[in-house]
Order: structure tokens, then sequence, then C-alpha cells
């Protein structure tokens, strides 16, 4: 993505197959792929994509095949399961949306894990909080007034 169009803060998050993410994310989340911005390697494994929704850009990365998400490291590790308990996004991606309710029903419908119903909040927001495919944690949000 050219400088001029890329926001001033971009997430970049790691996946276990950035493919099959690609498809999810589009799916439950309504991302849309930039097409020009996905790389491949020579095994045919999709090392880099960018995806966007509304003004935002999250990268989507596979730094290698030891990587594990947060879903599959905290089957083998006590404190990683522990942290996930609470259905709070600790590290996580905040992301604004136009309608929360039908961006919810969306992703329950695409068979997301749902943390947290949507929910106005005393900060003006209406959020909800969820898992994507790996176990990365977003909250989308709806201004409210």
């Amino acid at each position: 993505m050219s400088t001029e169009r890329m926001p001033t803060i971009v997430p970049m998050l790691s996946y276990e197959n950035v493919e099959a993410a690609i498809d999810w994310l589009a799916r439950a989340f309504g991302f849309q792929e930039a097409t020009d911005e996905r790389y491949t390697e020579p095994d045919g494994r999709i090392s880099h994509a960018e995806m966007r929704l509304g003004g935002g850009v999250v990268m989507l990365g596979h730094p290698s095949d030891q990587y594990e998400g947060p879903r599959r490291h905290a089957e083998s590790c006590e404190p990683a399961r522990r942290w996930r308990e609470p259905g709070y996004v600790v590290d996580g991606v905040h992301a604004l949306v136009e309608d929360v309710g039908e961006h919810f029903r969306r992703a329950k419908e695409a068979g997301a894990t749902i943390l947290s119903e949507p929910e106005d909040q005393p900060y003006g927001e209406r959020v909800y909080r969820v898992e994507d495919l790996d176990g990365h944690r977003w909250m989308f949000a709806q201004i409210i007034d």
C-alpha cells in the first residue's frame, strides 16, 4: 500500500494460515483484501496480506511454521490460558463500524467466538467483543449519541 493511503497506525497480526484468515476475516467481519499487497512464497504459502475495513488497514503475516495463534498457544501454556479466561480484549484490535448490531450478526453467523453481546458503554460507544479463527481478540464499536 502506498504511504499516502496508509493510515497512521496499522495493526500487524500473525496467523497460522494467512489464506484461511483472509477468507475468514472477509466472511465474518466484512474486511476486503488489498489484492495488490499479497505476497506468496515459492511454496505457495501466503506470507503477507493486507485487509481493509472502512478507512482502516490490518496487515496479516505468517512469521514461521513454529508460530501458534493465541488460541492454540493457550492449549499448551497455562499462563496464556489463564489470561484468556476473562472475555476482555487485552491485546487486540478496536475497530469502528457503522452498524454494530449487523456486524455482530454477521460474525456470529460465520461462527466467530463471541466474547460479549453488543452493549452500550458510558464513553459513547456500543461494542461487542469477539475472537477470530486464531484467537486474536477484536472489539467492534459503533459511535452512539
